[in-house]
């Protein structure tokens, strides 16, 4: 099965995803499925703790607060802040950044790509936080010389 990457000449030399199967399938899928899967749990979206399958018609007061404005409203207690979400996108990204030098695939949540962008992108202030990222979008980064490009967005595949 061919797939966009394919027809934009892109190839990857590995392939990382949150070992949640709708993930995994989505990194098996762009990936051609020529280059197994390698899944990590740093890539696990957010915590959600006690939240974690609420009612999304129903939430609760201290969520909808969070939820208006992330970077000013802490996560409630017993959800994992966004400081934690960024700093475990970090070492996901620096491991394999130091470690590869190949073109590499991560598949991911909304949440956790917005800490990854957040994390690559020299003071970003909390903008990504509240940036809609639709599902399938693709962001390019570039590893060279032991610094980061900032992310582009590639493909906004909602849009």
């Amino acid at each position: 099965m061919r797939t966009f990457l394919d027809e934009c000449g892109i190839a990857f030399d590995r392939v990382y995803s949150s070992p949640l199967g709708r993930a995994v399938e989505t990194a098996r899928i762009v990936s051609g499925g020529g280059v197994p899967v390698e899944t990590d749990d740093r890539l696990l979206e957010m915590d959600y703790g006690p939240y974690e399958g609420m009612d999304l018609r129903e939430p609760v007061p201290e969520v909808v607060t969070f939820f208006s404005n992330f970077v000013r409203n802490p996560a409630p207690a017993g959800m994992e802040p966004l400081s934690s979400v960024t700093a475990r996108a970090g070492r996901f990204i620096e491991d394999v950044a130091h470690a590869s030098g190949e073109r590499v695939l991560v598949s991911t949540h909304a949440t956790l790509m917005k800490g990854i962008l957040e994390y690559l992108t020299p003071e970003p202030r909390g903008g990504y936080w509240s940036k809609f990222i639709g599902n399938c979008a693709v962001y390019q980064c570039v590893y060279r010389d032991g610094a980061f490009s900032v992310p582009v967005e590639v493909v906004d595949a909602e849009r």
